[in-house]
């Protein structure tokens, strides 16, 4: 091992011990910058310690899927490393490995001969959510085993441009990844996505879908205005016999090109605090909100099994799960019920719009800082129309609060009943003394992580 990377694995530890007593910084990038620059091959020798890798990637879903993944597998006994906080560049997964990794579990000469008949790897499984321009780049210097798509949505046009230009990321990505076999990843694919389902190479491709979604507890289904276009290979546009929203269904064309037959198929039952999966004729409670939590538990589901896991130890383990900060997760604000859900593109914000109750008290903070994308025009693509039924005050803030004022504006909703309070910490400060029930809050991604500061929200 070169001294390089046991130095910095060390200063990793010490520099997260000491963020985490200064509170300076949530520590999910910076000291994975500090250990790309003492050692730029850090990931290429962080291999020998995890013997199965995984990576998450796709639109929406990724922190969600891979805490899903990571919670089912550590409940099970297995050792895991999961970069939790959703920093998913190069620097947030160098981070969440240095800081994770043990340097006194190194498999040196000497521990191998002890080991070699119990478990010759540190750490059973990596899962790893990546972020979809950088999946290539970490492919570079980490091996890959298994690839969990998601989806693809138009998200950030700042950093991505158009749906070809994300895919092609992905493909370059897939065309990289190699596991220490010298095979391509198994690719565990959503087939309800034309865009996903029409990646190749890998070694398989094992795919999942929902076949059909029934609504309880009075929820509607409700058609989306905002769907992304998407060709058959020869140039017709798709046909579907069934969209459940966005590109996402049961698609086929004219020449022959159609959706392909998942090995995991679910029959999806929606209910307002979670959702039932019947996955293959078993069963599967999974508590989270929606219809897009439904795909992320089935990709995790679907990848558990291919890796063997029992389906009763799935079913019993996910009702355990608790959500990543911001993804559907209940907090407390002045003793009020706070549901908090990030949104960051037109699509995903559809979704997440569907869920909120209107007799909620309502805060949407929406940043343009480099992780949330500068371009907020998918503002005007996302249907907050829906809102506009909302009697009670509807809070706006951050950096881009009077655009989000305008974009409510047009939405049909009051002048009267939108306040503009540019400062997160003032505004969250304000809805919880003035809220008289329960609040949600919408948060962009870099207003999340200021949230998630925040002492006044407290776990229940």
């Amino acid at each position: 091992m070169k001294r390089t990377f046991l130095f910095s694995l060390l200063t990793a530890k010490l520099l997260s011990t000491a963020l985490k007593v200064t509170k300076l910084s949530g520590g999910t990038s910076i000291i994975g910058k500090i250990v790309l620059k003492l050692c730029p091959d850090f990931l290429t020798h962080a291999n020998k310690y995890i013997e199965t890798k995984i990576n998450v990637t796709g639109t929406n879903g990724k922190t969600t899927t891979s805490g899903l993944i990571s919670h089912l597998l550590q409940n099970s006994g297995f050792s895991v490393i999961n970069n939790a906080l959703g920093a998913n560049m190069i620097q947030g997964v160098v981070n969440a490995i240095a800081v994770q990794l043990n340097p006194l579990k190194y498999p040196s000469p000497i521990n191998c001969i002890f080991q070699v008949m119990k478990d010759r790897y540190p750490y059973d499984y990596s899962v790893i959510e990546s972020d979809e321009a950088f999946l290539e780049v970490i492919y570079d210097k980490f091996e890959a085993d298994y690839l969990l798509v998601t989806n693809l949505f138009r998200d950030q046009l700042d950093r991505y441009g158009e749906l070809a230009t994300t895919k092609r990321f992905i493909q370059n990505g897939i065309n990289k990844g190699i596991n220490r076999k010298g095979e391509k990843p198994v690719l565990i694919l959503n087939a309800d996505d034309p865009l996903v389902a029409s990646f190749e190479g890998g070694s398989k491709h094992i795919f999942y879908g929902v076949e059909n979604v029934e609504y309880k507890e009075g929820i509607e289904p409700s058609e989306s205005k905002t769907e992304e276009a998407f060709n058959c290979p020869c140039g017709r546009p798709l046909n579907y016999e069934k969209k459940f929203y966005a590109q996402q269904g049961h698609y086929y064309c004219e020449c022959g090109y159609k959706r392909p037959e998942p090995k995991y198929k679910a029959y999806v039952t929606l209910y307002k605090d979670y959702s039932v999966l019947n996955v293959n004729y078993e069963y599967y409670e999974v508590p989270l909100v929606g219809l897009f939590n439904a795909y992320n538990a089935l990709g995790a589901i679907a990848l558990c099994r291919e890796l063997g896991m029992d389906s009763k130890e799935i079913q019993k383990n996910l009702k355990t799960f608790k959500v990543a900060f911001g993804r559907s997760e209940v907090k407390y604000l002045n003793g009020k019920r706070t549901l908090i859900q990030l949104i960051k593109n037109p699509i995903g914000a559809n979704e997440v719009l569907k869920t909120v109750d209107l007799n909620s008290n309502l805060l949407i903070i929406i940043n343009d800082n480099y992780a949330d994308g500068r371009d907020v025009s998918w503002l005007w693509d996302a249907e907050f129309e829906g809102l506009n039924n909302i009697k009670k005050e509807i809070v706006v803030s951050g950096s881009r609060a009077n655009d989000m004022a305008l974009r409510l504006k047009y939405a049909g909703v009051g002048v009267n009943n939108i306040k503009v309070i540019a400062d997160i910490e003032k505004a969250v400060e304000y809805v919880g003394k003035s809220a008289d029930n329960n609040i949600t809050i919408l948060p962009t991604y870099t207003a999340l992580l200021k949230l998630n500061k925040m002492k006044s929200l407290k776990k229940g």
